[in-house]
């Protein structure tokens, strides 16, 4: 996913502006005059890949469509501490309003990109590719799926309607009908929905190979070793090499260079998106000669 939805960003924006504001921003309407301009710099206060520009444009455009936000540099770019993302001029009271859902916004977005990175970083010329999850937060999962391909990574399912997957809580649940095998399985998606491609997760080596004989598109190592990793991948290469292997569950970072380079298709992480840490990015105010200099709002 390399663009936003326009429609989606705008309704996101408002409704976000509307959780923060609410009945009026108090404080800065009790000491902001609102005949002064200001001139405001989005700086990195750390190293990172930014991901988010088109929020924080929009943000401030919603807040109010006078305000002007000049970007110095793209989503996907690596930004270094101390540089100048952008500029955003206007009213200081609708400035200082709209910041912190603008930088709550581009932080963790910027957050997920810089992971993601990370661990694209560590495949150096492998083919395998790295995979977001469905482990989002709710309503921002487009945001953070862009972020992700800002990153370097690749977009996995969106939704439960885009691809089949099943998993072992389906077996499960569908034998207690009498039915539940993966073969089954394969074969009653492939009737019901002959356009989505399945992919199938699997626990073991026996579960591998009924998956690759019932012809999946793709199959999910789910928490295996390295080991059991590089005998999926044999049994691949022996039994249907259409077949793609995907593996998930257990991966981190210092875990990448065992198994970048055993043969995996793609290497699922759900931290990319559930558990990141944001980036520390700041909105200052800049005194120049034709904009008054107002403290900038920390909080």
């Amino acid at each position: 996913m390399n663009h936003l939805n326009p429609s989606m960003m705008q309704n996101l924006c408002r409704q976000a502006l509307a959780e923060d504001i609410g009945s009026g921003d108090a404080t800065t309407l009790a000491v902001i005059p609102d005949t002064i301009n200001v001139l405001g710099h989005l700086n990195c206060r750390e190293s990172c890949i930014i991901a988010g520009l088109p929020l924080v444009d929009r943000v401030f455009r919603e807040q109010d469509e006078t305000l002007k936000f000049d970007s110095r540099i793209v989503d996907g770019q690596k930004c270094i501490r101390g540089q100048m993302i952008g500029t955003v001029s206007g009213s200081a009271r609708s400035i200082l309003t709209a910041e912190r859902t603008a930088l709550n916004f581009i932080q963790r977005l910027s957050g997920i990109a810089t992971r993601t990175n990370k661990y694209v970083e560590t495949l150096l010329n492998s083919k395998t590719k790295i995979l977001d999850t469905r482990k989002t937060t709710p309503g921002l999962r487009f945001l953070e799926k862009y972020a992700v391909a800002m990153g370097g990574g690749i977009n996995h399912r969106h939704g439960l309607y885009d691809r089949i997957m099943i998993k072992d809580n389906h077996l499960f649940v569908a034998s207690l009908a009498g039915a539940g095998g993966i073969k089954e399985s394969v074969m009653m998606c492939k009737s019901n929905y002959p356009n989505l491609e399945i992919e199938v997760e699997i626990e073991n080596l026996e579960q591998m190979e009924e998956a690759l004989i019932a012809n999946s598109d793709y199959i999910l190592l789910d928490n295996m070793s390295t080991g059991e990793m590089m005998e999926a991948v044999k049994m691949r290469n022996e039994l249907n090499t259409k077949t793609l292997i995907e593996a998930s569950g257990g991966i981190t970072l210092e875990r990448m260079p065992e198994i970048a380079f055993i043969g995996l298709d793609f290497i699922s992480v759900g931290e990319l998106t559930h558990s990141v840490k944001s980036i520390d990015i700041g909105l200052d105010f800049h005194d120049d000669n034709s904009y008054p200099f107002i403290p900038g709002n920390k909080n």
